[in-house]
């Protein structure tokens, strides 16, 4: 993570109910998240997608919850005990060099962290080795914070890394782009 990562208890203003109204899990990732699979969350915060996806995995599936701030990680596994999911929540404390996963994944997604990676090539990298053939990744940053270009410049590092664009959109609050691994 870079220089500027969202400070973990920050996340309480974006983290809550409402924000279902604008990101939907089941309208972001529940075209590409099917029970049995292990997805992987990557800058999950406080576990608004994590909990989501855990729902979505159902009981034979996993999510792999990763954050550079353990206490993200701690509300992420208070809230999903609360929840009844935290059996197939696991969490992983990376550091800001390393993703910390090497176990295949079947889905990624990257919701407004990318901007904050130190590394960008060297994350995306990391989140390649860990897909499966033809599995998707999908990033969301804040339109309102990471300029056209510097979203373009992520996806340029995606490609280089082993995925291939195949939709991208922006949203009134969001640019977004899915990634397949080739």
């Amino acid at each position: 993570m870079g220089p500027h990562v969202c400070p973990w208890w920050q996340a309480y203003v974006f983290d809550h109910p409402g924000r279902k109204l604008v990101q939907n899990p089941r309208n972001v990732v529940g075209p590409h998240v099917t029970p049995g699979m292990t997805a992987m969350d990557i800058g999950c915060g406080m576990g608004f997608f994590s909990i989501a996806m855990a729902r979505m995995v159902g009981a034979a599936g996993t999510v792999v919850a990763v954050d550079v701030q353990h206490q993200m990680l701690d509300v992420l596994m208070k809230r999903a005990r609360r929840a009844g999911v935290a059996d197939r929540i696991r969490t992983v404390n990376c550091r800001p060099d390393s993703l910390g996963v090497d176990e295949p994944v079947d889905f990624a997604l990257a919701c407004y962290m990318m901007h904050e990676a130190a590394g960008p090539a060297r994350l995306l990298g990391q989140v390649r080795a860990c897909l499966t053939p033809g599995a998707r990744f999908l990033i969301l940053e804040p339109g309102w914070h990471v300029p056209r270009k510097a979203f373009e410049r992520t996806l340029e590092l995606a490609e280089a890394a082993g995925l291939r664009v195949v939709d991208r959109r922006r949203t009134w609050m969001d640019r977004i782009a899915l990634l397949e691994a080739s």
